[in-house]
C-alpha cells in the first residue's frame, strides 16, 4: 500500500444557495487553506474534516492499494492514478486532488498489553 496525496485546489461558496438556505455570513470553509497537502492510506489525516474524508476516502483506498487506470469508465478524469473530488458541504464544497505516490504507508499499530 503506497501514501496518496491530497490537496486541496478550490474553496467554493455557491452564493445563492448560502443567502437562500445558509446562515447569515456563511463563508467558504474555514478548516482548510487552498494549496494545503495531506497524506493519507487507510486513516484519516490529521487536519482534514471528517465529511471531507468521508467523500474521498473510497478513491484514496483505490489509489492507495495500486488503481492506475482513470476512474469509472474513463470518461471522467484523463489519467490514472488521480481523482478530484469534492467535499460533502453543497453550500461551501471543497475541491481536492488525490494522487498515488510512490511512498510506503506505514501501518500505525500499537499492540495493546495484557493485563
Amino acid at each position: 500500500m503506497k501514501k496518496v496525496k491530497i490537496t486541496v485546489l478550490r474553496k467554493t461558496l455557491q452564493e445563492d444557495l448560502a443567502r437562500e438556505y445558509g446562515v447569515a455570513g456563511l463563508a467558504k470553509c474555514p478548516m482548510l487553506t487552498e494549496g494545503q497537502v495531506f497524506y493519507a492510506d487507510y486513516a484519516k489525516p490529521d487536519g482534514l474534516c471528517d465529511e471531507a474524508w468521508k467523500a474521498v476516502y473510497q478513491y484514496v483506498f483505490a489509489l492507495a492499494h495500486g488503481v492506475k487506470e482513470p476512474f469509472y469508465y474513463c470518461d471522467w478524469i484523463a489519467d490514472g492514478g488521480v481523482a478530484i473530488c469534492s467535499c460533502n458541504d453543497g453550500l461551501r464544497p471543497v475541491i481536492f486532488r488525490l494522487e498515488a505516490t510512490d511512498i510506503p504507508a506505514t501501518i500505525d499499530y500499537t499492540p495493546v498489553s495484557e493485563p
